[in-house]
């Protein structure tokens, strides 16, 4: 008996658990086979009326309610863009306390979105490139900023200038570039890996006249890409620095329903062992 949870960071803005529970939802049907939705931290604090009176809930506890239950597998999907410490530090040193008390429990967890050391899969950059499209007035050559929340794992912010490579070949001419940019990093010369910030890249001579169009790479809304938000404010503060310059931020990525297929590639990669981030034996299959 297996369980399998499609896993975000975790927010506390319900909206971010229904989009979780939406595309988990949608993989499930696709798969034939019930896939639930966690979070590593946070959105357990969610009144449970804000989210369909259904209380979120977090993967620690969750599997470990599967286990009692006589799951002795459980999957584990990231609704992650690249290999972040949540998925490689905190992950399986919670999901270790777990094994511990459930020692024949298999852990198996799938390759985040984008896999880096795969074959060179378009599909997400597809979907950023359709939402791009959306936005489109009809006349303009417009500027494309790639937008992300910024990472301290400079694997992250590498996935961030993969996508944006991506996305500049597939529009082409279409637009007049296409640059990457974070919403925020750590202070520090370590981490600048991270530049340009968004507000710097909107600041530039070459993007601060005319349209721009901002690529979210973000999964689900919540205080930096929900309404009102921090990207919203950072926008408006650079409009008003520089009229002249409009900025039209795209739909989510994690909200279009061709995210749903790469989640399915990569959970049928973990399933038939073909491809996964990490693996983590029942202690007693674990090597001596």
């Amino acid at each position: 008996m297996r369980a399998i949870f499609l896993v975000d960071n975790g927010s506390l803005r319900p909206q971010a658990t229904h989009n979780l529970r939406r595309v988990a939802a949608a993989l499930g049907e696709r798969l034939g086979e019930t896939v639930q939705a966690a979070s590593l931290l946070h959105s357990n604090k969610i009144p449970a009326e804000q989210v369909d009176g259904i209380p979120a809930i977090t993967l620690g506890p969750a599997a470990e309610r599967s286990a009692e239950a006589g799951a002795t597998e459980i999957i584990v999907l990231p609704f992650f863009f690249g290999p972040s410490k949540a998925l490689t530090g905190y992950l399986p040193e919670r999901l270790g306390e777990m094994q511990a008390r459930f020692p024949d429990v298999k852990v198996r967890v799938a390759q985040p979105l984008v896999d880096e050391l795969g074959d060179n899969d378009l599909r997400l950059a597809e979907l950023l490139a359709d939402n791009v499209r959306a936005q489109w007035l009809p006349g303009t050559k417009p500027r494309i900023a790639l937008v992300d929340h910024g990472s301290p794992i400079p694997e992250v912010t590498a996935v961030r200038n993969r996508l944006a490579g991506q996305l500049s070949v597939l529009l082409g001419s279409e637009a007049t570039c296409v640059a990457a940019a974070s919403m925020e990093r750590r202070e520090g010369d370590e981490y600048r890996f991270n530049e340009p910030l968004l507000e710097h890249l909107l600041a530039k001579p070459d993007f601060h006249t005319g349209p721009v169009i901002l690529a979210m790479l973000f999964l689900s809304p919540g205080r930096h890409a929900g309404e009102g938000g921090d990207i919203a404010e950072i926008c408006h503060a650079a409009q008003q620095h520089h009229p002249s310059m409009t900025v039209t931020t795209t739909a989510l990525v994690g909200e279009h329903p061709g995210i749903v297929d790469i989640l399915h590639t990569r959970l049928r990669q973990a399933l038939d062992g073909e491809r996964f981030l990490l693996d983590l034996p029942a202690p007693g299959d674990a090597p001596s």
